[in-house]
């Protein structure tokens, strides 16, 4: 009998420990569902993480690049799936509409205001970072790029078959494509061939009900839709097929700081009249900080560094500079020559010599809390007008500005081509950043308003009708509760982002996603009903 009550008891200890590891009955539910749906020949249980799992945290953290989003009072997400086929995304689908659950997408988590992996009611997290195959045809100058891969990935898979080929988008390796390119993808040859989304030429969808789409079998609507106007609202993308552009076989860069006592105002002022004139072959990055003063003790002081970039050698650079810009004192020994892929390393401060390898590091080098706001330039900025934001800055101390030039390709395309709309008419695109250390919301709400100060000082010097950049996600333009106010809730940050091309796009979302299964803060809203108006 001893031995048999004992059997008994550990049977029972060990039934109760395995229902205390169970997920909660919502999450099972839906995990159910998945598990049910799996194929046999890709099984999903490997794929899904719950918070019981050990995994989960690093899991859930290893792909958060704001940590502003990784703080214990930051919403968790049921689950999260990290898909491993594609029918693992088809059945995500399916089950979390069968089951009311809110999906946030994910593949390289960089969004600024972590929509893609945050969210105040119940969620799952479908992590892309899994399929990230990247297939270059060297032959058709064509490559097939699945969401998960970074963008420090297709440079190095195309380097690896070519040196005088490359592609137009971004610059840090460690971002995902599958947001970066359907937001628009903004990188240092824009002025010569424009932006990701205008080298794409079809691409791979799982829509609503499921279904696998191409360009040819969704339509050039959701084409045009998910190619600059955030692909989440619309479905989920697995691939795109990209155009490889020429490069030449070694281009140029150049590094130069000032410091407002050596003429910076003149030198940033005699910038924004000629950058978006230059030849599309230059690209010029001004970065604007508050540093310590190396002349007085305890005083602040502007800096601005020049980051140049051209598809050309050094002497091509140095003369194109000092010929239409000769206020900045360029040098010949501020030139450095380097192939297509090793300027991408030097571009992201590298040292000189860092191995190109270094680009297939999915790990971010500097994680930090961050606040991101962006602006267009359609007029350049009088010299008092810079002096008196230079003063602003040092008084804040902590926000910088950075101006990234238009022109040359960029003031070619309709603004209508693509849901992007910032065309001709731009000097530079703006971005204001904060960046800060310490956790909780008190240091987060400081931060977060000197970056907001920066923004509303600029007003008079911006357009009046001031327009945002997508990829720069910015909750302060408005968040949509996605309820009957949506449309309208919708229009505060989509004309903003996307200008006219607003309504095009929530006629797209309303065809192909009639009940706003695709939705965040900031997704696209459908039109409404009759009978909700």
């Amino acid at each position: 009998m001893k031995i048999v009550g004992l059997a008994i008891f550990l049977f029972l200890s060990i039934l109760a420990l395995s229902v205390s590891r169970q997920p909660e009955s919502s999450e099972s539910t839906f995990a159910g569902c998945l598990i049910r749906r799996s194929e046999p020949s890709y099984p999903i249980s490997s794929a899904i993480y719950f918070p019981s799992n050990s995994s989960y945290s690093s899991v859930l953290e290893s792909y958060i690049r704001n940590l502003r989003f990784n703080e214990s009072n930051t919403p968790k997400p049921q689950l999260i799936l990290t898909a491993l086929h594609e029918s693992h995304i088809q059945s995500a689908i399916i089950c979390a509409k069968y089951h009311g659950l809110q999906m946030r997408i994910r593949s390289g988590g960089h969004d600024f205001e972590g929509s893609s992996y945050v969210s105040d009611v119940p969620f799952f997290i479908l992590d892309m970072f899994n399929l990230r195959s990247i297939n270059v045809s060297i032959e058709d100058e064509i490559a097939w790029v699945e969401v998960g891969a970074t963008v420090g990935e297709v440079y190095y898979k195309i380097a690896e078959k070519s040196n005088i080929h490359g592609f137009p988008t971004g610059t840090c390796p460690t971002v995902g494509v599958g947001g970066h390119f359907s937001g628009g993808g903004y990188g240092i040859m824009a002025r010569k061939y424009g932006l990701s989304i205008d080298n794409i030429i079809d691409a791979r969808l799982v829509d609503v009900n499921g279904r696998f789409l191409d360009r040819a079998s969704m339509g050039e609507d959701l084409f045009w839709a998910i190619t600059g106007g955030g692909a989440s609202s619309f479905g989920v993308v697995l691939a795109y097929k990209i155009k490889l552009v020429r490069v030449p076989s070694m281009v140029a860069i150049f590094t130069v700081e000032r410091t407002y006592e050596q003429n910076l105002t003149d030198t940033v002022y005699s910038l924004l009249q000629i950058v978006d004139k230059l030849d599309g072959e230059i690209f010029i990055k001004t970065t604007i900080d508050v540093v310590n003063d190396s002349h007085r003790v305890g005083k602040k002081t502007i800096r601005a560094t020049f980051l140049g970039y051209f598809l050309g050698d050094s002497t091509g650079l140095f003369s194109l500079i000092n010929l239409r810009f000769p206020e900045l004192g360029l040098k010949i020994t501020d030139c450095t020559e380097h192939t297509w892929i090793e300027s991408i390393v030097r571009w992201n401060n590298f040292p000189i010599g860092t191995p190109v390898e270094v680009l297939l590091n999915r790990v971010h080098p500097n994680l930090q809390h961050l606040k991101r706001k962006s602006d267009y330039l359609k007029k350049p900025i009088p010299k008092q007008g810079l002096k008196s934001i230079f003063k602003k800055m040092i008084k804040l101390e902590n926000p910088l500005l950075k101006f990234f030039p238009y022109g040359g390709f960029m003031s070619e395309i309709s603004p209508s081509e693509k849901p992007f709309p910032h065309r001709a008419g731009n000097i530079v695109k703006i971005e204001y950043g904060t960046n800060w250390d310490e956790n909780g919301i008190e240091a987060a709400n400081h931060y977060i308003n000197l970056t907001r100060n920066l923004y509303n000082y600029m007003t008079p010097f911006v357009s009046k009708s001031r327009g945002a950049y997508l990829n720069y996600k910015d909750f302060d333009l408005g968040i949509n509760h996605n309820g009957q106010k949506s449309y309208i809730e919708g229009t505060a940050y989509g004309i903003k982002y996307f200008k006219d091309n607003f309504n095009r796009l929530v006629q797209v979302k309303t065809r192909v996603d009639p009940e706003n299964f695709f939705r965040n803060e900031q997704s696209i809203p459908i039109f409404p009903s009759i009978g909700s108006q």
